[in-house]
């Protein structure tokens, strides 16, 4: 039997091996894993191999779901978790109590409502003492990291005027209404951020 053609991104391919040490670096313990807007389920799989002590589990929306359960079962390892519906919009989230929340390159493309909706989603469903983990690209004091990222920024908007690059204060600002503060800010190939928040402990 063949086996199902796969989404496949470029993007993807590319990052997944400048994140995983960062990661890795950061979840070092047996840990629940949400990650949201999951795609082709690259990143899922090459992390959740690499992590073995994770159990992690993708999220999408609907229309997303089919490539990313066929990636997850063609090759999946056993500490990935089947796919899940997620819209960050939705105010029943498909899980309520996960250690971290990793998400790529979703922010730009969500509205800004959508992106206040997801940091209050990680909000009711991030425990205590629980890592918020977001790569892509951002704006900081009103700057683009680079030339490259304006250019990005301009066509993000000329394809869906709700979207584009994210100002870091403005989601900080969300982040820490959840009670989220930042911990680290790694730069990464391409003109992308690593950003990670933690949740105060009680």
């Amino acid at each position: 039997m063949s086996s199902e053609p796969l989404p496949s991104s470029e993007a993807c391919e590319r990052n997944k091996h400048p994140i995983l040490p960062i990661l890795s670096g950061a979840l070092t313990k047996p840990a629940l894993v949400l990650e949201i807007g999951a795609g082709t389920g690259q990143h899922a799989v090459h992390f959740s191999a690499h992590m073995p002590w994770l159990e992690w589990q993708p999220t999408d929306r609907p229309e997303y779901l089919d490539g990313l359960r066929a990636r997850v079962r063609q090759e999946g390892p056993p500490n990935l978790r089947p796919p899940l519906e997620l819209d960050v919009r939705s105010k029943a989230w498909p899980v309520s109590a996960v250690d971290a929340v990793f998400s790529a390159n979703t922010l730009h493309i969500m509205s800004w409502p959508e992106v206040e909706d997801c940091l209050q989603g990680v909000g009711r469903v991030l425990v205590p003492g629980g890592l918020l983990v977001v790569y892509g690209p951002f704006r900081f004091e009103g700057r683009y990291t680079s030339d490259s990222n304006a250019q990005f920024d301009v066509y993000l908007r000329s394809r869906d005027p709700a979207s584009g690059i994210r100002d870091f204060e403005a989601v900080d600002e969300l982040a820490a209404a959840e009670g989220l503060r930042p911990v680290a800010n790694h730069a990464m190939p391409a003109n992308n951020q690593l950003l990670i928040w933690r949740r105060a402990s009680l």
